[in-house]
């Protein structure tokens, strides 16, 4: 048998029963894909998957220079494809389901601290119609914490700023209402004063759009775009690895905890389903206080 139909069931059952995000669904579609050599001359039947498939499988990623946690996720993506098949009956269970996932580490989350935040903050040009659309965004994912997706997927109809709330629509399309600061609520009020209405106007086709973000064109801002907007400010103020929009959204949390919050209101505020998802940023605080302590104590 073929993966093709197999794959597309196995797709829409987590759409249609997970509610698994587009993005969750493409990186299964892909790592899957890539498993079964579709895209390649040797192209493997389901009935032939065995414990060796997926030696070989992990094997071949470590030779092309995969990280652990890479492997472990493409892993973990072809396991559930398989359990699903075994549970609708087209495999029989083989000893594929016993081979271990690689140890992944748990690597700290990359941040801001708070003098950063600040000076990337305060990097675009507030006097354009750009530059002070980009603050506006900057300070949103800052101030609420937001990831990527939820500021695509925002809308003007799930602005509170009266009561300087917004509703969320985060992973598994699970809504929540998140606080807006001060400053971040005057930046958005102003930004739909003068700023948007210009924007919209510049969209050539006259269509008009629900999303509270729009491009120099007058389109809703992309994934991509608010990445490149990200890139393009990061640079001018800081020369660390690794950090992107999502750095942001650790950096709120971080500085929430180091600000004395309660773990339990962080995780709601993150949208975290597992308070251990969560923990990780104490973990952080405590890296942070031994720097401080290192760096400024007398007697080590």
């Amino acid at each position: 048998m073929k993966i093709h139909s197999s794959l597309d069931r196995f797709i829409n059952y987590l759409d249609v029963t997970k509610n698994a995000s587009p993005l969750t669904l493409q990186a299964y579609r892909n790592d899957i894909i890539q498993f079964m050599g579709l895209e390649g001359s040797n192209q493997v039947e389901l009935s032939e998957v065995n414990h060796l498939t997926i030696r070989r499988y992990l094997a071949w990623l470590k030779e092309r220079g995969y990280s652990r946690r890479s492997i472990a996720r493409k892993l973990s993506a072809t396991r559930s494809f398989l359990f699903f098949l075994r549970k609708e009956g087209v495999i029989e269970s083989g000893k594929w389901s016993a081979v271990a996932r690689p140890k992944v580490g748990k690597a700290l989350p990359r941040f801001l601290y708070q003098h950063e935040v600040v000076a990337l903050l305060e990097a675009p040009d507030t006097h354009t119609l750009l530059g002070f659309r980009d603050r506006t965004l900057l300070e949103l994912i800052y101030a609420s914490g937001l990831r990527v997706s939820e500021v695509v997927n925002l809308r003007l109809s799930f602005l509170q700023l009266d009561q300087r709330l917004i509703k969320v629509r985060g992973k598994g399309n699970k809504e929540r209402l998140m606080p807006v600061g001060t400053v971040s609520a005057g930046l958005i009020k102003d930004y739909l004063e003068k700023i948007r209405p210009a924007l919209s106007e510049k969209n050539k086709e006259g269509r008009s759009y629900e999303e509270l973000f729009l491009n120099k064109w007058g389109s809703p801002l992309s994934d991509r775009g608010i990445r490149y907007i990200f890139r393009k400010y990061i640079q001018q103020v800081s020369h660390k690895e690794g950090i992107s929009p999502h750095s942001l959204r650790h950096s709120f949390a971080t500085h929430l905890l180091e600000g004395g919050a309660d773990l339990r209101v962080v995780q709601e505020m993150l949208g975290h389903v597992s308070i251990s998802t969560t923990q990780i940023y104490t973990h952080i605080t405590r890296e942070r206080l031994s720097e401080v302590y290192r760096s400024a104590f007398p007697r080590q």
